[in-house]
């Protein structure tokens, strides 16, 4: 069995948005500290964290300051620049793990990690160049999505293209990024599935939830998903496969599409994830919780579900609605403290306790 990391220890998170900010309440609950590493000023995360950097990523003496001041180092979100990694790993071990990163920080390279894993996803092409793309569209056909390989995130770094004729219009849009061409899916809806898996190489998967986005933004996870038991074991052993695979530790999220033909992968998430939250009111040990527990040697918790929940990402003037909300029975609000409302932003979410 691994020895847990002592009591008192620090948690070194990168990135202080609302994921961040909900890993150090779960590192508190666990007896930890958390120490955050963000280049903005008053990140969420800080109002709820032991200590706080403000650095660019570029600052080597600040990042290896931080790296000194904590015990181990997972991160919120994606795209860290490869160079600081490097400088911090030196220092202290990184949950989970670089390949991870490396793989999801590029949909070509994470599509091909994909297949080879014998899991089906959606066609693809590397788009190299305004020629390729008119290869790519004869090959795979319309509708399809042109993509930036790197950097997108809530539908931004993307182009429909429902005929050929679409496609100059897409290039411009894009071009300058190195990209991607997915073929549309013909499905009836997304799942996504949060999982774990432990320093000990132990396995534990949440219940999949059903997801339903609207302007490329997640704005609903339902649990239970419109799932029958074979699509429901089929989504759970998929997601332990790729966690296997890359000998990851911490909480992985994966994205499905349902289709009469069976699961197809969207895309993986090396972090916690939006579509998980509804754990924080539907389980005993949610998945904030869960990725602690793994980063620092814990047990995993069994991820069992007590509740069904629908979790509603309250975005931009939903908060409007707050004093709704804030009466509405079997509600719970969970706000991230972002003082500036934007459309599109998110604000916080609500996790609406299902009548049994």
């Amino acid at each position: 069995m691994t020895t847990p990391l002592p009591s008192g220890s620090t948690i070194g998170i990168i990135g202080g948005g609302q994921l961040g900010r909900m890993l150090s309440v779960a590192a508190a609950r666990l007896g930890y500290r958390s120490h955050i590493f963000e280049p903005g000023t008053l990140p969420p995360a800080g109002d709820v964290a032991h200590a706080v950097t403000t650095a660019p990523y570029d600052d080597h003496a600040a990042l290896r300051a931080f790296a000194g001041a904590v015990d181990v180092i997972t991160y919120e979100f994606e795209n860290i620049p490869t160079e600081a990694l490097d400088l911090l790993e030196g220092v202290r071990p990184i949950h989970p793990g670089r390949e991870a990163l490396r793989i999801s920080q590029d949909r070509l390279t994470e599509k091909a990690f994909l297949q080879g894993l014998s899991l089906t996803t959606a066609p693809f092409a590397d788009v190299p160049d305004e020629s390729a793309l008119e290869s790519a569209l004869a090959e795979i056909g319309t509708p399809a999505i042109l993509k930036t390989r790197r950097f997108g995130y809530d539908g931004k770094g993307q182009a429909r293209i429902m005929s050929p004729a679409d496609s100059a219009a897409a290039w411009a849009d894009l071009q300058g990024s190195a990209l991607i061409l997915e073929g549309f899916i013909d499905f009836s809806h997304e799942v996504s599935v949060i999982a774990a898996r432990g320093l000990d190489g132990s396995v534990a998967c949440f219940d999949p939830g059903e997801n339903v986005h609207r302007d490329g933004i997640l704005r609903t996870t339902t649990v239970p998903a419109r799932l029958s038991p074979s699509q429901r074991s089929d989504a759970v052993l998929i997601a332990a496969r790729i966690l296997n695979a890359l000998d990851y530790v911490g909480v992985l999220g994966v994205e499905l599409f349902v289709t009469p033909k069976g699961l197809i992968v969207n895309e993986i998430a090396p972090r916690v994830h939006n579509s998980g939250h509804w754990t924080q009111n539907g389980c005993a040990v949610d998945q904030f919780e869960q990725h602690i527990r793994a980063i620092t040697g814990w047990p995993l918790g069994d991820g069992g579900r007590h509740s069904d929940v629908r979790m509603e990402n309250l975005i931009g003037d939903d908060l409007d609605r707050l004093p709704e909300l804030a009466k509405a029975p079997h509600a719970a609000l969970h706000l991230y403290g972002k003082t500036d409302v934007k459309p599109g932003r998110k604000m916080g979410h609500v996790n609406h306790v299902l009548p049994g």
